[in-house]
């Protein structure tokens, strides 16, 4: 992964990052106003040669003997002969092993000093027990450090600074603890918008669509929660997912341009990606631009143009395919003549065979011969093989996938299969896309749909200006009749024309 990667991994999860180090700086308050507070009390005691043991001292100096003696001294101050007597002094309700947790004596470098401290909820406690433990600690160094045959202890331990009450506690420390929460929070939050990268499979951007099916991606449908209910938005000029119909449309132009798609299969991997929508939406796309376009219901076991579209499909290709009646018959004009539909007919109980038999291809090689452009709605390509099957047939197939829903492993499969049977796979398409607001009504995704600023890198930014240019340019050099549909109202795409 690149910087770039790894920035787009924090943003995406900068939500979950962001509440999960906000726990972390929570749980590290809680703990820290919750806890009893302790207080620390230091007292400081010189070590030093008596004047008869410096000069009976050859090979070392007073202060270099009590330096090098000085550092054992802080291993006895936990010793019971220590800790008992200042039990008994102060009446401590506590046991050697307890009172044992709360004192420590250090030595500072290259010095002949003790430092005894003593930690205690009570500021004049914890003063009091550091002084009792540091005349104890003096007391037992002496008699450990005396001769039997002498009466003058050699070492003499002077208390020269008693410990006094603390005025602040030296726990909890709330900044420090804050501070930590705050970075424990953000290393797990960071750690798990990772993990989630990782183990998350679904397909958020068209560059990794890019990545998995080594075709191009031809457009982005943005999610437009205003369009609910609504599949077909071409004709709606205010909805957000209009433009990325026209989009696809325009990149089609370049897919091969010395020999242009005119029949098309539009599938998905699994159901429920929006490949009927996309189907209908690009058909409705095609003519506008004045193409005279025929939209096929392909998907045999579940057809769905029917129902988008609000047209009656009991008689179609089925009854093409098997001979019944003429394709000019089937075909129904939709809309004032906007295009023709050849819905899906009788559904028969093989859709496979009927779809792979010989009448298929003819029947899609005489709507070449009719139509400038011909969509073929079809099954997903991984429940069952019809959509495989009539890519073979067509000049290429588009792949829907929708975003946080198909899945890399579901991509490649589809792949796969339009591969089994020498397909095309002319792009791809990473619908129902999340649209972010950034002010006004800029939207902040990949190639910058939506309206007024758009926001994205540079380079998606203009590829998409410069798809818009080429759109722009196409509508107004269309002829006066080709254009009349664009008027129509969208309530009008609903009706069938009788």
């Amino acid at each position: 992964m690149t910087l770039t990667d790894y920035l787009h991994v924090i943003r995406r999860r900068l939500v979950s990052i962001i509440v999960i180090t906000a726990l972390g700086v929570i749980v590290a308050a809680a703990f820290t106003f919750t806890a009893t507070k302790q207080y620390t009390a230091t007292a400081q005691s010189f070590v030093a040669l008596s004047s008869s043991a410096a000069d009976d001292s050859n090979a070392l100096s007073g202060a270099q003997f009590a330096q090098q003696r000085v550092k054992s001294y802080t291993e006895i101050v936990t010793s019971p002969d220590v800790l008992e007597p200042v039990i008994q002094e102060l009446g401590l309700p506590y046991s050697t092993q307890q009172l044992a947790t709360k004192v420590s004596a250090t030595n500072p470098p290259q010095t002949v000093l003790l430092d005894v401290s003593a930690t205690d909820p009570s500021p004049q406690l914890a003063s009091q027990i550091a002084n009792a433990t540091s005349e104890e600690l003096a007391k037992a160094i002496e008699k450990l450090e005396t001769p039997k045959r002498k009466a003058t202890p050699p070492v003499k331990v002077t208390l020269t600074q008693p410990a006094l009450p603390p005025a602040s506690p030296s726990s909890p420390r709330t900044t420090v603890n804050l501070a930590l929460g705050f970075l424990l929070g953000l290393g797990l939050g960071v750690a798990w918008a990772f993990l989630r990268h990782s183990l998350d499979r679904t397909v958020k951007t068209p560059n990794e669509l890019e990545e998995i099916t080594g075709a191009p991606t031809l457009g982005v449908v943005l999610f437009d929660s205003n369009a609910k209910g609504r599949s077909l938005t071409a004709l709606d000029t205010t909805s957000v997912m209009s433009e990325g119909y026209r989009m696809i449309r325009t990149n089609m132009k370049f897919v091969d341009v010395d020999n242009p798609p005119k029949v098309i299969v539009v599938t998905s991997t699994s159901p429920g990606e929006g490949k009927t929508t996309t189907a209908c939406n690009l058909a409705v796309a095609y003519a506008q631009a004045g193409h005279k376009v025929c939209l096929v219901e392909a998907d045999l076991r579940r057809p769905r143009v029917v129902q988008t579209l609000e047209i009656d499909g009991s008689v179609g290709l089925t009854n093409v395919l098997s001979g019944e009646i003429p394709l000019e018959q089937a075909a129904q004009e939709w809309n004032r003549g906007l295009l023709h539909v050849l819905p899906p007919g009788p559904l028969p109980p093989n859709p496979s065979e009927i779809l792979g038999s010989r009448n298929m291809a003819e029947t899609l090689a005489t709507l070449k011969n009719t139509f400038d452009i011909t969509i073929i709605d079809s099954s997903p390509l991984l429940a069952v093989t019809d959509a495989a099957v009539v890519s073979g047939f067509a000049d290429g197939a588009i792949l829907v996938a929708r975003h946080g829903e198909a899945t890399r492993d579901h991509v490649e499969a589809g792949v796969a299969a339009i591969a089994s049977v020498k397909g095309n796979l002319l792009g791809t398409v990473l619908n129902a896309v999340p649209v972010k607001k950034r002010g006004g009504y800029g939207y902040d995704y990949g190639y910058g749909y939506g309206y007024g600023q758009a926001y994205g890198d540079k380079k998606t930014l203009r590829a998409h200006k410069k798809a818009q240019k080429a759109a722009a340019k196409e509508q107004a050099n269309q002829p006066a009749a080709a254009q009349q549909p664009n008027d129509l109202n969208v309530s009008d795409l609903t009706s069938k024309d009788q």
